[in-house]
């Protein structure tokens, strides 16, 4: 098969496309032939040695993406060869052909195409135990959504909005605030101007119920911006590392710090099924809608790394195999 390999750690120049052993698979597991491949920041953080990698070189990036069965182990019941399959959290995806455990395969509806599985999966997911776990949206919640124009940011505002909330998004950019409005932001302010005074004008003084904070860098900022016995959800660091936050000032203003990591929540299968089934059912609905894709070619994943990395893109960026 064909895949997207590195052999030292490094820019998107690392990166080569070329044919490597088809993966053998176990008792538990499903080979899936891909037809769509999510590429996220943390393929770039893998890229570049900042994430550990098991294994030796090459290495092959990816996590995310959706596809067909095309063989089944011999201890795999319930799903068969021909099925549409996505998953979240499969490593060596930017290939032709990946070994899937059948604990992390996710049936695909028909009305949802495969480019849409792989967008959505990552970031749904994670906008999904956000919105239900780490927080619980109800109506008439005042949500302040950092980097609105991103992944999970798009899908957080629509979510927010699905579930009776107001929102208010953050941006960098004009553009990425047209992006953020398009996907249902009520007020989107820019990290620019004074956005925290901005929003403690728009809530009368009050601030926020609850922040989705990915930033990091901006977390005392968020704090400011919520009202007293409001929430901060720390999820991301994008922006460089928070600072450290005094428990005296969550006392002195009954306010609540809390974390949240998809991976605490993704524990079975039954819970990727059933979170899935509701994303999808939301899509199918129209509830949710994910913007249309960037997408590239597998043997173009160095482009794809670049425009990733410049963060000029909205939207999903995907990886798509040659067909075959």
């Amino acid at each position: 098969m064909k895949a997207l390999v590195f052999k030292e750690f490094g820019g998107p120049g690392v990166l080569e496309y070329h044919e490597i052993a088809d993966p053998v698979i176990g008792s538990e597991e499903i080979l899936v032939r891909m037809k769509a491949i999510g590429l996220n920041f943390a393929d770039i953080y893998r890229r570049k040695g900042n994430y550990h990698l098991a294994g030796k070189p090459p290495y092959i990036l990816g996590y995310e993406g959706a596809g067909i069965v095309e063989k089944v182990g011999a201890n795999v019941q319930g799903i068969g060869i021909g099925d549409r399959i996505a998953f979240a959290d499969v490593p060596y995806a930017n290939a032709e052909l990946v070994a899937v455990p059948i604990e992390k395969a996710i049936p695909v509806p028909e009305p949802i195409s495969f480019a849409e599985a792989a967008s959505v999966l990552l970031q749904g997911l994670t906008a999904h135990y956000l919105t239900r776990d780490s927080y619980a949206v109800k109506k008439n919640d005042i949500v302040l959504v950092h980097a609105a124009a991103g992944g999970v940011g798009q899908l957080l505002l629509q979510m927010v909005k699905m579930l009776g909330g107001k929102v208010i998004g953050l941006t960098s950019s004009m553009e990425k605030a047209a992006a953020a409005k398009e996907a249902g932001a009520d007020q989107v302010f820019l990290y620019k101007d004074d956005w925290k005074r901005e929003v403690l004008e728009v809530t009368n003084g009050k601030g926020v119920d609850v922040v989705y904070e990915s930033v990091g860098s901006t977390i005392q900022d968020s704090f400011a911006a919520t009202r007293i016995g409001g929430t901060v959800v720390f999820f991301g660091m994008a922006g460089g590392d928070p600072v450290l936050i005094d428990p005296r000032m969550l006392m002195d203003t009954s306010k609540t710090l809390t974390g949240g990591d998809l991976w605490n929540v993704l524990t079975s299968r039954e819970e990727r099924v059933t979170r899935a089934s509701d994303l999808f059912q939301w899509m199918e609905d129209g509830k949710v809608s994910v913007s249309e894709p960037t997408v590239f070619a597998l043997r173009d994943g160095q482009e794809a790394h670049r425009l990733l990395e410049s963060r000029k893109s909205t939207g999903k960026i995907l990886l798509v195999p040659e067909d075959k």
